[in-house]
């Protein structure tokens, strides 16, 4: 099979050849710019400038030679933009380590801290000196003012909406849809890797990054309809933007990827009845207008503990899941393979980035990504990632274990 058959097969629960690896195909199954730095001097790897195309988690553009090597069958369509040295500037990782960032964002130092701005010069987000990554500082609705008939220009003002990642501003612009189709049609031609296309479409995130958690939490608990306004409002900005991005690049993409972390370390973040009421109907309508406008498959971005939103996600029309973070209450790979595996895939899971990849040995690595394999590869519904992106302090030779682990089963 190609990458791309191997993934898709995956995804239409039919036996791969071998198991799917993903790595870097989103924004959550990537690796810290310092893990990487370290990674590619273990590895003997030519050095190469350490892009950092998310700067918010400080992830790293990974190298076509590290995808050759660990067999990845999956890539970004943002890989497809940004290429030329013009589009990157220089900066530092927190631990001093020489980067560069996409040259629409200027970190800029204030006092003990790094702070980025929005367009209208506002401090949007800070990175505290001995901190890894950015953290939101500001919140449009927080004082409870919103205009929901202007919702991009809070969007503006956000960080998670704001702080763009390729192709970010190339796409835009009076040029921007000419080059953003021809971007993603040489991307589609010069690879058989299954394309992913990160949309978003986020509804309770973005409820939090507007109001702030709390407040979020308490207007859809106290204030129904006011929430039903909000997210009214935001879905159909969203199923707008999605007759943009799909009518432009449907075609050269396989993989349409939505976002919405709905739960915790314990269990969901809301309840089903609450999930069921303000989030599933809307989740569903742009799930189903995505398939009627390019035939992609789902893929929803939610971490956390969510076995009892399964059911009804599933029903929305979700065809895949990630990270699976096996952690969490009720996220037991074998469990989740044996009552929803013929109906969702699992896109993730494969070894656990909290503690195993992060403290254990390699050998530990190795027999426990071989267990993870053996729950959820059988029949297809299957793709291997690490629950969510290898973080700055994963050693090298344990990065190396867990995939060398997959290629091995």
């Amino acid at each position: 099979m190609t990458a791309r058959e191997r993934v898709l097969a995956a995804l239409n629960h039919r036996p791969p050849d071998r198991v799917p690896i993903d790595f870097s195909g989103h924004r959550s199954s990537g690796i810290h710019a310092i893990a990487y730095a370290r990674l590619r001097e273990f590895l003997g790897l030519p050095t190469s400038p350490i892009r950092v195309y998310d700067i918010v988690q400080q992830m790293a553009v990974v190298d076509d030679d590290l995808l050759d090597l660990f067999g990845v069958d999956t890539i970004e369509l943002g890989r497809a933009f940004a290429r030329e040295d013009r589009w990157w500037h220089d900066w530092v990782l927190p631990d001093g380590t020489p980067c560069q960032v996409p040259v629409w964002i200027t970190p800029e130092r204030d006092g003990a801290r790094w702070v980025l701005r929005s367009a209208a010069g506002r401090i949007i987000a800070q990175m505290p000196d001995g901190a890894l990554y950015f953290e939101q500082t500001y919140f449009p609705f927080l004082e409870g003012i919103e205009d929901f008939a202007t919702l991009p220009d809070a969007f503006a003002e956000s960080m998670w909406t704001e702080l763009a990642s390729p192709p970010g501003p190339i796409a835009e612009g009076p040029d921007g849809a000419r080059v953003f189709v021809e971007g993603a049609k040489t991307l589609r031609a010069n690879t058989d890797r299954a394309i992913l296309g990160l949309f978003g479409g986020n509804l309770l995130e973005i409820g939090q990054f507007m109001y702030r958690n709390d407040n979020f939490f308490m207007l859809l608990a106290s204030e129904p309809e006011r929430a039903h306004d909000f997210l009214e409002h935001l879905v159909e900005h969203h199923l707008r933007n999605l007759e943009t991005y799909l009518g432009k690049v449907g075609p050269y993409i396989d993989i349409i990827v939505f976002g919405d972390d709905l739960g915790m370390q314990t269990g969901p973040q809301l309840s089903p009845a609450m999930y069921r009421e303000f989030f599933k109907p809307r989740h569903a309508r742009m799930w189903k207008r995505a398939k009627e406008l390019a035939g992609v498959k789902v893929m929803l971005h939610c971490c956390g503990g969510v076995r009892e939103l399964l059911p009804d996600l599933i029903e929305a029309g979700l065809d895949a899941i990630n990270p699976v973070q096996i952690s969490c209450r009720g996220m037991d790979a074998a469990g989740l393979k044996r009552d929803f595996g013929d109906r969702l895939t699992f896109w993730g899971g494969g070894c656990d980035t909290r503690e195993m990849l992060s403290r254990g040995t390699p050998d530990a690595i190795r027999t426990h990504v071989h267990n993870q394999i053996r729950a959820l590869h059988a029949g297809g519904g299957f793709v291997f990632q690490q629950v969510h992106n290898i973080l700055a302090d994963v050693p090298p030779a344990n990065v190396l274990a867990m995939f060398e682990a997959v290629r091995t089963m």
